[in-house]
Parts: structure tokens; C-alpha cells; sequence
């Protein structure tokens, strides 16, 4: 489902952000990736989610080698995973539910059915009856619950989170948390970054420890 072999990710003359990065996961797992700030735990979620590209070495995901996609297939790609930043990345113009019903709408997807899961989508993450607001309404947490709703809307074989619960209390992150469960437990790949040990200890099928652009296993945490 991913893999990463001998990867390498620089910015100019820079530092290696990753080093030599090496691992695999398999379709379905739960995987955390855990590390100090500055490791490079960002940069990893990017390349595995196509938005930056390895400077070496090889990512494959569902199948594919991202370095030896056209300009045009790599979007296709993308589609099939789930991707929440750090910055959401909003359309501030746009109000909740049209937020959550542009993946769909650019897809394709029959209107009707399109809006059935944009409302579905926002009631998963407890933004229902908040269609009609601007993102700037709503408050830090609830736009990240907001990118949480858009990423998930189209149902991607991957799921890729970074630090998808530091604006959320704790029972929003263990809400969100529980949907990102329900997902993988029918069969979705997820890959979240997290400084939470807690949330760790008790989702985390396996971790992955960053340390100056190294990856480690870390014994598996169990659920």
C-alpha cells in the first residue's frame, strides 16, 4: 500500500528532512508516526501524499511509483487518499458544507448523492446543523473538524493525518479518533502524526519513531 525505499528529501543545498527513509505498510494498517518537532514528520505526510516530491530514492503508493506518474495521472492518485494538514487550507469564501462538497464535485459525483455525504461527513465529525457557516464562524477546532469532514467525504484508501487533534479537547479528539477507527476498521489505510503517547497507547496498531530524518519501529501499541 506504501512503501518508501532509500528515500531522501531535501529543500536546495539543505539538510536531509529524511534520510535513507525505509518502511512499509500494508493496506489496512493504523500507523502512527511519532517524533520531536522539526523531525520531518510533516514532510514524510506530504511526499506519501504526493503534494512534495523525494529527492531520492522510491515512494509507492497503492501501487503506483508517485515518480514515475505523469503531471496528469498524479491527481488521480490523490483522490484516493485523504489528506488533513496542519493548515487546512479552507475556502473561506465558501461556506461548510460546499467546503466538504468540493472533492465530490470534482469528481464528478451525481449532485443528489454528493450532497447526501457532504451532510453525512459533517454529522461524523459533529458539525451537523453548521452547513451554512463560513469557515471564519466557526471556531480553531471545528475547522479542523471541518478539513477532517472534506478528507473523508470520498471515501480514499488511505487516510493522512498531521496532528489531526492539537486544536481539539479531549473528548473532540478521542470523537475524531473514533472515526478514523471506524474507517480503518473497513479497511482504510491511516497514517497519522501525532505528539499524543495517550492516543498512541490506545489506536496505534504500530509505530513509526522519527529522529533527525531516521526512521525506527516501535513496538505496536495495542488498541
Amino acid at each position: 500500500m506504501i512503501e518508501f525505499q532509500h528515500v531522501f528529501k531535501s529543500y536546495g543545498r539543505g539538510r536531509n528532512i529524511l534520510a535513507d527513509v525505509n518502511f512499509s505498510i500494508a493496506p489496512g494498517e493504523f500507523i502512527f508516526v511519532s517524533g520531536p518537532s522539526g523531525a520531518g514528520k510533516s514532510t514524510l505526510l506530504k511526499v506519501v501524499g504526493g503534494l512534495e516530491p523525494a529527492s531520492r530514492g522510491s515512494v509507492t503508493v497503492n501501487g503506483h511509483r508517485l515518480d514515475h506518474l505523469s503531471a496528469r495521472a498524479l491527481p488521480y492518485l490523490r483522490r484516493t487518499v485523504g489528506l488533513i494538514l496542519q493548515d487546512a487550507h479552507l475556502l473561506f469564501d465558501r461556506h461548510a458544507f460546499d467546503n466538504v462538497l468540493l472533492p465530490l464535485a470534482v469528481q464528478g459525483l451525481d449532485s443528489s448523492m454528493a450532497a447526501t455525504r457532504a451532510r453525512a461527513a459533517l454529522e461524523k465529525v459533529g458539525l451537523r446543523g453548521k452547513e451554512n457557516l463560513l469557515p471564519i464562524e466557526l471556531s480553531g477546532g471545528e475547522q479542523q473538524r471541518l478539513a477532517i469532514a472534506r478528507a473523508i467525504v470520498g471515501r480514499p484508501a488511505i487516510l493522512i493525518a498531521d496532528e489531526p487533534t492539537a486544536n481539539l479537547d479531549h473528548n473532540s479528539a478521542t470523537h475524531i479518533m473514533d472515526v478514523f477507527r471506524d474507517f480503518n476498521r473497513v479497511g482504510v489505510t491511516t497514517l497519522i502524526a501525532s505528539h499524543d503517547t495517550a492516543l498512541m497507547a490506545r489506536y496505534a496498531q504500530r509505530t513509526l519513531h522519527i529522529d533527525n530524518g531516521r526512521f525506527t519501529d516501535l513496538p505496536g501499541m495495542p488498541q
